[in-house]
């Protein structure tokens, strides 16, 4: 199958069947989002859920973060992956966003990652979420999923990843098809055993053609 057809047969199944695709992070604001994913990072988006609104009641805005320090937030956040390292990224964030920014999250996706514990992935997230941003923001399912159904091709980090997704998703569809593969892999396209016999993307899909193939080769 053609690269341009696969494309063309996920992305027409994805539009159909998952048109309002969004983040199952809990937010408010730029602000409670970009804490969210700083979070989230090697962590469920459960998890962060559940962690959160005790985090926000206590720091509802950069300002009462800021004027914290880490071992104040670890608290809030200790059930989380990596709670300590995250609670000095988000004082750190904080104080920065308060200081530099005026409490405001940047919109400008560069100057959002200067801001500590704020990657690539994560401005992208966030900029694509609140401000409309046109970027493939590729997280541990965007990276496995793509390369298992044939989007990407050797693609070794998520940067490569990211840039063979644009090159063949329409820009304007680039927020939600970050939506579409994410939530795929959560509950479709697992990591392990995935569930290809109740998968709407299938027919492309270039693992399960592979399969395909070498169960016809058995018999």
């Amino acid at each position: 199958m053609k690269t341009e057809d696969r494309y063309r047969g996920i992305i027409g199944w994805f539009s159909e069947n998952m048109p309002a695709a969004q983040s199952e992070l809990q937010y408010k604001d730029p602000y409670q989002l970009l804490v969210a994913v700083i979070l989230s990072a090697q962590c469920t988006d459960k998890r962060v859920n559940m962690t959160s609104p005790a985090l926000f009641e206590r720091f509802p805005t950069p300002q009462h973060m800021a004027e914290v320090e880490a071992e104040d937030i670890y608290p809030y956040i200790k059930s989380i992956s990596y709670p300590n390292n995250k609670a000095r990224n988000l004082a750190a964030m904080a104080k920065m966003l308060c200081s530099e920014f005026g409490g405001v999250v940047p919109s400008d996706i560069q100057q959002m990652q200067r801001l500590p514990g704020v990657g690539r992935k994560t401005a992208n997230v966030v900029g694509s979420v609140m401000f409309d941003k046109q970027v493939m923001p590729v997280d541990t399912h965007v990276f496995r999923v793509s390369a298992r159904i044939g989007l990407t091709r050797g693609a070794k980090t998520p940067l490569q990843t990211e840039l063979q997704l644009t090159e063949h998703i329409p820009s304007h569809l680039l927020p939600i098809a970050h939506h579409w593969l994410i939530l795929h892999g959560r509950y479709v396209c697992t990591a392990r055993n995935p569930h290809c016999s109740r998968c709407g993307i299938s027919r492309w899909c270039k693992k399960f053609e592979t399969d395909a193939k070498q169960a016809q080769k058995s018999k």
